[in-house]
């Protein structure tokens, strides 16, 4: 398949899995020094990425836990945050400016300062209280941060089924594999039919309403300088719905948590009006060794591996390389 390393990704999602040891180790400590809150603290797309491990909290605990833009949380009070908080920082290339700057910010405040990574000896890895690292480039950090959360919450009796879950995860990197797999010839197709296309409008809920943010982003954007519009499938009706037109590209990005009768409200709506419609459904995808009851929970991390297959060939379509940027990293801002 088209910019597909099959052993390479294996390998990297398996890293992940491997973390459950001292993931299990780092929520026992938590717990047992008594921290009083969580913040998950992001950028651009790591940020978008711990959405659904806020909403995860939100929904099942009554434990504080905030997702939070580091640049505007170092700027704004929250007299909460302290020595009783727990921030988790992820970072992919363990150099981004911003989550390293929101790192000393934490530490100065006293708060235990946690990192996921794939390079350990990076300025990131070595600035956090506590580095967890994966391979390098494994991503998403899907599977670290529920197994975070899923541990957490089972501690306090919040959430039922942790070790089956835990266990399951084991099954992940080849139910992902074909996903990958399954996912390609709509990729592939997506791409043809969209390469002269300059603007979508993305639409999510649930806990791929933060995917739905990355995606259009850090990916059409950022990657691919094009045009989006993203908003949440609660809100697709108070405006948004106005910009669409028989020629609007629509991606629909449909999950299997308790939210998904707000897409297929937008799904009714934008097929009705719009002949440009892309469904990505998890729903439709086979993933052999997780139980039925877990499956909503991965969504995201699903949705990231059949959408790498229309942003490879996107780009290919396109000749434009996910690599290029005009302004970030290269020029001063």
């Amino acid at each position: 398949m088209l910019d597909f390393n099959e052993d390479e990704f294996f390998s990297q999602t398996s890293s992940t899995v491997a973390l459950r040891p001292q993931i299990e180790e780092l929520v026992e400590k938590v717990q047992a020094e008594g921290y009083e809150n969580i913040y998950f603290i992001g950028a651009g797309g790591t940020y978008a990425a711990v959405l659904p491990y806020e909403r995860f909290f939100q929904t099942r605990s009554t434990f504080p836990a905030r997702a939070v833009i580091g640049k505007e949380f170092i700027l704004s009070a929250d007299p909460n945050f302290g020595v009783k908080s727990v921030a988790i920082f992820t970072s992919v290339s363990g150099t981004t400016e911003d989550i390293l700057e929101s790192i000393e910010f934490a530490r100065k405040k006293g708060a235990l300062t946690v990192g996921f990574t794939g390079y350990p000896e990076s300025p990131f890895a070595a600035a956090v209280d506590i580095s967890l690292i994966s391979e390098p480039k494994a991503w998403p950090f899907d599977v670290q941060l529920l197994l975070f959360s899923a541990a957490f919450l089972s501690a306090r009796g919040e959430f039922e089924g942790y070790e089956k879950l835990a266990t399951e995860l084991k099954a992940l990197p080849e139910a992902l594999v074909n996903v990958t797999k399954s996912a390609d010839g709509a990729g592939q197709a997506f791409a043809e039919a969209q390469a002269k296309t300059d603007y979508h409008f993305l639409v999510g809920s649930g806990n791929l309403w933060g995917f739905t943010y990355l995606y259009s982003m850090c990916v059409l954007e950022e990657m691919q300088w094009l045009r989006t519009t993203r908003v949440h499938a609660a809100e697709f009706f108070h405006g948004s719905l106005e910009l669409i037109e028989k020629d609007t590209s629509l991606i629909l990005f449909m999950g299997e948590d308790e939210t998904r009768p707000l897409m297929d409200r937008v799904r009714a709506f934008a097929e009705q009006y719009s002949d440009n419609v892309t469904v990505v459904d998890t729903r439709d995808y086979a993933l052999d060794g997780i139980s039925e009851e877990f499956r909503g929970l991965l969504s995201p991390i699903v949705a990231d591996a059949v959408v790498d297959r229309f942003s490879r060939h996107l780009a290919k379509a396109r000749d434009h390389s996910l690599d290029l940027r005009r302004y970030y990293r290269v020029v001063k801002y």
